[in-house]
């Protein structure tokens, strides 16, 4: 696609500035100012977006080559983001082509990564984007290992590397995801090989493009499908060697960050033990090539029936050992003499319990008598302070009504009926006469 000629762009800003046919008015100034009533001419819209994009300035960018297609005075070729899927359509001179392949000292081919420079046109016809190229440059090997680095780095820093991270992989996975490439090698290498470890062993297989324009996004898209599995236990993402332009999907951030995502246990088998890309530092398992992956995933059965058989064996003797022990150990009961006499244990007993009744009876007994003793000792002197005890003696205690005990003759006056508390009954008198107490020599002294 060629720009179109300022004759052409002239004559449709002149039918712009025309009435619109529509609605026999003026267009509007600004696309805000459009209505239902006064709609701008898709042709005024074409050369405003015509006149905006011819504002911009030139710019370099970098892409990755999807498409070529060699014409006689211009070349067309389609660019593809190389993170993302983005494209956008590019048109270079044939003899701007020749001289940027001259430069390089190759052809530029699809699935090339170059950086491009340009400046962006609209093309009014159709209605479409696209780069108007001047210059293409193939990215060197060396450019892209720095940059490689700096995304490892960028990931170290977000501690996407850190070994503490990486998951362990499971014992016996009920089922493996591989992701490879179609009909490659690299497929038998690990289906075969883990099968011969572990026959009949399940695999979800995502075969996708493993290099080239669409290798991150197949790749990435089947590491997604995989881990959204509920029975897949454990991912290999497996390709075999190449060079390293080949090896560039499994560098790109957006399929790394996928991969550091993933919740299943993820193991990297691309290429060869030299060749290193990112998704290796961010798999939970690097494996040098997919034949070792193979060997990583599942345990080798025989080798597993051979240690069976081992741990039963030494099951077995240290089970025999210990039946002997015990054995051994009941013998030397059985020979004690009182198994050869059980109830000798019960008359020994018995022996004991009856000494022991014994002097129980006999502490008992000392305590009974002691215990009387003391009781007679405390009735004596009860009843000798007992009031009871006084009146057996010939003593009587007078009362009278209302006062209570008569302790001196003052209570009393003549003609008083008094009652008297005798030892045996009680008897009622009436107070004939009463004397005044005499003191007390010893006390009046």
């Amino acid at each position: 696609m060629t720009q179109q000629p300022s004759s052409n762009l002239a004559a449709q800003r002149a039918d712009a500035q025309r009435t619109n046919p529509a609605t026999a008015q003026e267009p509007a100034r600004l696309a805000r100012e459009t209505t239902p009533e006064n709609p701008w001419p898709l042709s005024l819209l074409s050369t405003k977006i015509e006149s905006y994009v011819a504002r911009m300035t030139e710019v370099w960018v970098e892409a990755q080559v999807v498409q070529v297609n060699r014409r006689s005075g211009m070349s067309f070729l389609t660019l593809r983001d190389v993170s993302s899927e983005v494209s956008l359509r590019a048109a270079m001179y044939r003899r701007d082509l020749v001289a940027s392949e001259q430069a390089m000292g190759s052809e530029v081919t699809d699935g090339l990564r170059v950086v491009a420079h340009g400046r962006p046109t609209f093309w009014t016809r159709g209605g479409s984007l696209q780069l108007q190229l001047d210059e293409v440059r193939a990215v060197g090997t060396g450019d892209l290992l720095a940059r490689i680095e700096q995304l490892r780095r960028t990931l170290a820093a977000e501690g996407l590397l850190a070994p503490e991270r990486k998951r362990p992989l499971p014992f016996l996975p009920r089922t493996v995801g591989l992701v490879c490439g179609r009909d490659a090698k690299a497929k038998d290498d690990v289906v075969v090989n883990a099968r011969l470890r572990w026959p009949e062993l399940p695999f979800e297989i995502r075969e996708v493009a493993v290099q080239g324009v669409h290798a991150v996004s197949q790749v990435t898209a089947a590491i997604k499908e995989l881990d959204a599995d509920p029975l897949v236990d454990v991912i290999v993402v497996a390709r075999g060697g190449g060079a390293v332009e080949d090896l560039l999907p499994f560098s790109d951030e957006g399929l790394v960050r996928a991969a550091a995502a993933c919740r299943t246990p993820l193991v990297s088998a691309i290429g060869h033990e030299t060749d290193r890309p990112v998704l290796d530092d961010v798999a939970d398992y690097r494996a040098s090539t997919p034949t070792d992956a193979a060997r990583r995933i599942v345990p080798d059965l025989a080798q597993e029936t051979l240690g069976l058989d081992q741990a039963r064996s030494r099951i077995r003797a240290v089970l025999a050992t210990r039946l002997d022990e015990e054995q051994t150990r009941l013998d030397h009961l059985r020979d004690r003499p009182v198994m050869a006499d059980p109830t000798v244990i019960v008359r020994e007993q018995e022996a004991e319990l009856g000494r022991t009744r014994e002097r129980m009876r006999r502490a008992l007994s000392g305590t009974l008598d002691l215990a009387t003793a003391e009781l007679r000792a405390h009735r004596a002197q009860l009843t000798a302070l007992s009031p009871q005890g006084v009146l057996d003696r010939g003593y009587a205690i007078l009362r009278k009504p209302g006062v209570g005990v008569v302790t001196s003759a003052d209570e009393l006056t003549k003609g008083d009926l008094i009652e008297g508390v005798l030892a045996q009954g009680r008897l009622v008198a009436q107070v004939m006469g009463t004397t005044k107490p005499t003191a007390n020599p010893e006390t009046s002294s």
